[in-house]
């Protein structure tokens, strides 16, 4: 993987930790997921506005996409109302990139170099491993740990189906687009359903989290989609979920919880595995 792409892919990591740290400090999950998610659609149409549209054959791409990232959005906001999502965070998302692996490997012909698939799988692992931090009571619970795994599932899913359809739709950028405004209008309306009255508090009382957050989350992917284009999608969601620990750095100094020795391995594991990447290609 070049410099240039593995540096943008950890700024898209950088940013993804911020949106989600400032949802998780939020005590009202659903405003802050739904600002978020709303936050999107004026960089969405700035984004049309500003690249060309995406090719027809791409549609069917970003139908499944958005369907797949309201999923993912859903199962990410009910995750923050059950026990040890320290511990089961971690387990999805280190999950994702190797199915993301797997499934390229496997079933879609691509060539992953002994050397690239150790290096996810590191990466995985260090990220896993954050689930040993504190208890462990959540991962002893098997509803909980299927949670975890199906969220992963939902994450390397929408990686595969956005790195395919923005390579058929010629325009990354006008591929997500389109894709986070459906989105946004899915999700808005599921969230009517379940908590009416909460866009109107969006729009009226919290558009400055839906401004920052929305911004730092479209960026963040748009980033990632364009990587896609470039570079193996499974090498892009490897190192795109790095931003895990961005996310524990921003609670060591942000928030000034404690670093501990299982903290250090997981960074210093995921971190060699970055590297690997890195000197690969």
């Amino acid at each position: 993987m070049s410099l240039g792409i593995m540096f943008v892919v950890l700024l898209a990591a950088l940013l993804h930790a911020t949106w989600n740290f400032l949802v998780k400090r939020t005590d009202d999950k659903h405003m802050s997921m739904t600002a978020v998610v709303l936050g999107h659609l004026p960089f969405a149409v700035v984004g049309l506005l500003c690249s060309s549209l995406p090719k027809i054959d791409s549609i069917p791409y970003i139908i499944a996409g958005a369907m797949l990232h309201t999923g993912y959005q859903l199962f990410l906001l009910y995750s923050y109302r059950i026990g040890d999502l320290s511990q089961v965070y971690p387990l999805a998302r280190g999950v994702a990139p190797l199915l993301v692996a797997g499934i390229s490997v496997l079933l879609l012909g691509v060539h992953l170099s002994q050397f690239e698939l150790a290096a996810i799988i590191m990466i995985g692992t260090g990220i896993m491993s954050l689930t040993l931090v504190g208890r462990s009571d959540g991962m002893r619970n098997g509803r909980v740990s299927s949670f975890a795994v199906i969220t992963g599932g939902f994450i390397a899913a929408y990686s595969l189906v956005d790195g395919l359809g923005a390579r058929e739709a010629g325009s990354a950028l006008g591929f997500y687009s389109c894709l986070s405004i459906l989105n946004g209008m899915i999700f808005a309306a599921i969230m009517g359903i379940i908590r009416p009255g909460l866009i109107k508090n969006v729009v009226s009382q919290n558009y400055c989290l839906a401004l920052c957050g929305g911004a730092a989350s479209f960026t963040a992917y748009a980033l990632v989609i364009w990587a896609f284009t470039l570079a193996p999608i499974a090498l892009v969601t490897a190192l795109r979920e790095t931003s895990i620990i961005f996310a524990l750095l921003f609670g060591v100094f942000g928030l000034k919880e404690r670093l501990d020795l299982i903290k250090i391995c997981a960074t210093m594991i995921t971190m060699l595995g970055v590297g690997m990447l890195r000197f690969n290609r």
